[in-house]
């Protein structure tokens, strides 16, 4: 019989997180640009005091432990405290992605039993489109000053520094269950309606935990860290939490995602590590590009969402001398569940292997398990060719949606919808979404692939490759161009190029120049909206 081991059971809290940093990093400072426009900065002290206010105000308007408070908002202090104040009092912190469709929107508010919504004043006209839709809401407060809350015909809206003013800064953090629900966040409801999560303060700590080894993003106070994955988004990757945990300074960058904005945020408050999705680099790299600017004190970013280019990555570490994270996460595995990070030896590599290997997704971090399978279910070989459904397990992986009946989970493992390899020492790489795979003649097409060849062409800004039913070949790629600003290109060139970096039947049969692409809350190309207008291109 094996000894049971005789140490202390302390539970994993979100208001755990928030008193360590009060008392072990209580100077340390917070940043925040506000939804209309002046920088905010205080230390994490007063943070955690503005938390404990809220939370006692949430009390106050008959709010409870199990309760849901919904949000719609920029990343920005008052955001942050709601993140503690929420979950910290024993409820659950919902956050919703604003870009979803308002009848999308009011369905997960719906769904989640939401009883308070917190929303920047961004969008309030969205929230007199929802609130009508909304009945089980009893609050809708704006995160601002009485200034700058704006009327919303129709709704009854608190400010949120009127609310909390009144209330004590004290507050006794309840001794929860960690494995009871913290915060909620929805699926982007590509097919069908959107599926909620609901993340455990134990999957939360331990994946911000996981967030701040060395290989992962390295977060330590001697740091400062600009998330520009929204709030929403999968806790932000869970860096609100593990920036505190870690005592490292927090910029949050509010609702200015353009290029020019995050460059002057990153150089006047110093930033060392950044997270975001390729469609947000590549603004920034193109303002840098355009006006010949460096970056003074950025070490590494971050990169997730979407696959990441190999022509982006040579950007940022052989130009701009920046160190690219890849990884790969989803709203089912909390955070962060791989990461690409160069061994010493590999650091060696020549510049082209180096990047080949950083644009690929990476080793899972600890506490997560990978494989991959094929249609039938059988495991298959770790040997960087053979491609499956990619399969994952771990300390803070979804185990069942929200309010649903049946397991999310194959033979204890969850089904991704990633096609993807890995390689015999544990890199992995996704190789295409299940739905998005093109199979023309027999013939497999990674659209992945073929849209980071695309994005290669110095005069391409952004590419995407959708399968669309072909009469011959059953399915046939096509590729939509961005082309960079003041760039002249057409479909010749654009063939010329792919026919010399992919395989002959991998070359799209047409090429469209758009001025922009179709792009979701969580910064990914929506693939459906491009099947829906160009769908029928080779039947009509």
């Amino acid at each position: 019989m094996q000894s049971i081991g005789k140490m202390m059971e302390r539970p994993l809290l979100i208001s755990a997180i928030l008193e360590h940093s009060a008392d072990q990093f209580g100077q340390q400072i917070i940043v925040s640009r506000e939804t209309h426009g002046p920088l905010h900065r205080y230390s994490f002290a007063d943070m955690a005091k503005r938390s404990k206010q809220l939370a006692n105000a949430l009390s106050s308007l008959g709010l409870k432990a199990g309760s849901v408070v919904g949000s719609i908002a920029w990343n920005n202090y008052r955001h942050l405290e709601s993140y503690y104040a929420v979950s910290g009092s024993g409820m659950v912190m919902h956050t919703c992605n604003p870009r979803l469709h308002p009848d999308q929107l009011s369905y997960i508010i719906n769904h989640a039993d939401d009883e308070v919504v917190l929303f920047d004043s961004t969008f309030a006209p969205l929230i007199k489109v929802v609130a009508p839709h909304c009945l089980k809401v009893k609050h809708w407060i704006c995160l601002s000053d009485k200034a700058n809350t704006p009327a919303v015909e129709g709704v009854d809206v608190k400010n949120f520094d009127d609310l909390i003013a009144s209330h004590s800064p004290t507050f006794h953090w309840p001794d929860l269950d960690e494995k009871s629900g913290a915060a909620l966040c929805y699926t982007s409801g590509t097919t069908g309606n959107p599926k909620g999560v609901l993340y455990s303060h134990r999957a939360i700590a331990l994946s911000a935990l996981s967030t701040c080894l060395p290989n992962v993003l390295s977060i330590s106070s001697q740091e400062a860290v600009l998330p520009v994955v929204p709030m929403f988004h999968i806790n932000a990757w869970c860096l609100p939490y593990a920036t505190l945990m870690a005592g490292a300074k927090l910029v949050l960058p509010g609702p200015k995602l353009d290029g020019a904005s995050l460059y002057e945020l990153m150089e006047s408050e110093k930033v060392t590590i950044s997270a975001g999705v390729p469609t947000i680099w590549m603004g920034l790299i193109q303002h840098l590009e355009q006006n010949n600017l460096k970056f003074s004190t950025m070490r590494r970013t971050g990169v997730g969402g979407s696959a990441m280019p190999r022509a982006l990555i040579a950007k940022f570490n052989d130009v701009f001398n920046v160190d690219v994270r890849h990884g790969w996460g989803m709203t089912e595995t909390t955070a962060i569940a791989t990461m690409s990070n160069l061994s010493d030896s590999e650091m060696a590599w020549p510049t082209d292997k180096r990047h080949e290997l950083v644009a690929k997704q990476g080793k899972s971090v600890f506490g997560v398990e990978l494989k991959i399978i094929d249609e039938e279910g059988t495991s298959l070989p770790r040997d960087g060719v053979a491609q499956g459904e990619l399969m994952v397990r771990g300390q803070w992986i979804v185990e069942k949606y929200h309010k649903a009946d049946t397991t999310a989970l194959v033979d204890g493992w969850f089904p991704t919808g990633d096609i993807a390899t890995i390689s015999p020492d544990g890199v992995m790489q996704i190789r295409d979404r299940t739905k998005d795979v093109i199979k023309s003649g027999g013939e497999w097409i990674s659209s992945i692939d073929l849209e980071n060849a695309a994005v290669a062409h110095p005069d391409v800004a952004m590419a995407a490759v959708i399968g669309v039913k072909h009469p011959k070949w059953d399915e046939r790629p096509l590729l939509l161009i961005v082309p960079k600003p003041e760039k002249s290109l057409d479909k010749q060139d654009v063939i010329d190029f792919l026919s010399q970096r992919v395989a002959k039947w991998w070359v799209p049969d047409e090429v469209i120049f758009v001025q922009s692409l179709p792009v979701g809350g969580t910064g990914k190309v929506q693939k459906n909206d491009l099947r829906l207008k160009y769908g029928s291109i080779f039947t009509e």
